[in-house]
C-alpha cells in the first residue's frame, strides 16, 4: 500500500508504452487495412468484380514491401478519412491531395505522385461553364496547380511512417512507382 501514490504518479508517465505503434498492430494481424472509394478510374475501381486501378496496385506494392497482406476496404467520403483517423483503417489510397488542412489531422507518406487537380474533381460534378467565361471575358481559363498525392495515417506513428517511407522508397528506386504511373496516369 505504501508504493501505490508513487505508482499512481508512474502512470502518466507509462502511458506512452501502452499505445501501440501502428506498425506493431500492422505485423501483428499480417495485413495493412487500406480504405478507398473505389470509384475513381483510373485511380481506384471495380472492373466487374475486380479491384483495379493504379492505387489498388500500388497499395499492393506497399502491402508487399511490408512483408504483409494488402485488404482493401471499399467504402464512402464520409468514412474514409474518419476510419483512418479512428484506426478503423491503416492508410487511406484514394488520390488523396497533400493539403495544409490535412497535414494538421494525419501524417503522411511521402508524395507518391503529382496530378492535375482538375482530375481530382468528383464524378458527379457538373462541369463549369468554362467556355462561355472564356468567350465573355477573352481570358483563357487558368490552369489548375497539380497537387500531390500522399497516404494519410494516425498522427504519432513514426516507425510505421519509416516504413512506409523505406517501402515507397524501394518502389521509386527500381521503377515500379513509375511503371504503374505510366500504365495508369499517362494519357
Amino acid at each position: 500500500m505504501r508504493f501505490l501514490p508513487g505508482l499512481i504518479c508512474l502512470l502518466p508517465l507509462l502511458s506512452p508504452l501502452a499505445h501501440a505503434e501502428l506498425i506493431d498492430d500492422v505485423n501483428d494481424r499480417g495485413e495493412l487495412r487500406i480504405a478507398l472509394e473505389a470509384n475513381t478510374p483510373p485511380f481506384n475501381f471495380k472492373d466487374g468484380d475486380t479491384l483495379t486501378g493504379f492505387e489498388v496496385e500500388l497499395g499492393q506494392l506497399l502491402a508487399n514491401e511490408l512483408d504483409v497482406r494488402a485488404d482493401f476496404i471499399v467504402t464512402d467520403e464520409a468514412d474514409l478519412l474518419q476510419g483512418v483517423e479512428s484506426g478503423k483503417y491503416d492508410v487511406a489510397l484514394n488520390h488523396i491531395a497533400l493539403t495544409p488542412e490535412l497535414k494538421d489531422r494525419f501524417d503522411f507518406s511521402e508524395p507518391y505522385g503529382k496530378v492535375d487537380s482538375q482530375l481530382l474533381a468528383k464524378k458527379d460534378e457538373q462541369p463549369r461553364p468554362m467556355v462561355l467565361v472564356q468567350a465573355l471575358t477573352e481570358e483563357k481559363p487558368k490552369a489548375a496547380a497539380p497537387v500531390d498525392l500522399a497516404i494519410p495515417f494516425q498522427k504519432g506513428n513514426p516507425a510505421f511512417q519509416a516504413s512506409l517511407a523505406s517501402a515507397m522508397e524501394r518502389i521509386k528506386a527500381d521503377g515500379r512507382l513509375a511503371a504503374l504511373t505510366e500504365k495508369w496516369l499517362k494519357p
